[in-house]
């Protein structure tokens, strides 16, 4: 993606030189140039139906306002407008003395499903004396539907599946487990899961909220079994140890109620050092219903 600071300071050299005491400032004194300030977005939708702002730039400021219009290219998008989103207006002011304005959309999150990939292209519509070719007019706007964040969704009945269980370091040789969670009082965002991997032990999973288009999960190095359990003997301090990696993205969804996770199990060390590493494994965890609970446990899970 190609960002207007970026592209200005490498296409135009958009310097500002220090030399001693003194400081001459070169400017960018080209010409005026229109586009929008990226050439993709990607937008959460949500059932409050937030206004977004698609940002369009000018490489200079003008003493006047500068009204253009914004034409959506039809053939480029599988969203409808009216249906899947709405411009507020099909033009947009940059006001005297600014270099960027906002054009202002609206999803429509009733008209989506769960599963649409919904985008829509946009082109500037702009005097070919205004337009940098090496930037274009056009942009493209992705939408996804994002449900509402319920912790109690991600309570209950859920199935474990991982590459763990299915590897030859379990000793059960299962392909999922049947386990249950609930909200950690005190804590916010935060679930246990009860015998994530062996009975008798919680694994904590946090809900990062921050970005709802980066829906992440985060859980601190904890004891999942003891090496005996996992293992059939001692090794180390005697505790298989599960932490989180953070050279892979583990994430959640609200839209299907399921968590993917990447786990790293280790063992230590009665001085705390490293014994050993056993692998880095991934859990797709989902949360399901009291009769497919039901169906699974009369499968023997």
């Amino acid at each position: 993606m190609k960002k207007l600071l970026i592209g200005c300071m490498a296409a135009v050299a958009a310097l500002t030189v220090f030399s001693g005491c003194e400081q001459d400032k070169v400017t960018y004194s080209g010409a005026n140039y229109l586009m929008f300030s990226d050439t993709l977005y990607t937008y959460a939708v949500q059932e409050t139906n937030e206004i977004f702002n698609v940002p369009v730039a000018a490489t200079v400021a003008a003493n006047y306002d500068r009204t253009f219009a914004v034409e959506v290219i039809d053939r480029e998008s599988n969203a409808v407008e009216g249906k899947h989103y709405k411009l507020l207006s099909n033009t947009v002011t940059i006001k005297a003395g600014e270099r960027v304005a906002n054009l202002q959309v609206q999803g429509m999150y009733d008209s989506m499903e769960i599963t649409d990939s919904l985008g829509f292209s946009l082109r500037l519509v702009v005097p070919e004396e205004d337009r940098w070719d090496i930037y274009g007019t056009g942009a493209k706007v992705v939408m996804q539907k994002i449900l509402p964040f319920d912790i109690q969704e991600f309570t209950g009945w859920c199935k474990v599946t991982s590459s763990y269980l299915s590897s030859d370091y379990y000793p059960k040789k299962t392909d999922i487990r049947l386990v249950k969670s609930d909200v950690v009082e005190g804590k916010e965002n935060t679930i246990a899961i009860h015998g994530l991997y062996f009975d008798g032990y919680d694994t904590e999973i946090t809900f990062n909220r921050e970005d709802v288009l980066e829906p992440l999960v985060e859980m601190e190095e904890h004891m999942c079994a003891t090496t005996a359990e996992a293992f059939n003997t001692i090794h180390g301090d005697g505790k298989l140890l599960m932490s989180q990696p953070a050279a892979y993205t583990s994430f959640y969804s609200t839209n299907e109620t399921f968590i993917m996770q990447y786990v790293t199990l280790s063992v230590n060390n009665k001085d705390g050092s490293l014994y050993g590493i056993v692998g880095t494994f991934i859990n797709i965890i989902e949360w399901i219903s009291d009769a497919e609970a039901e169906k699974l446990k009369e499968q023997g899970y």
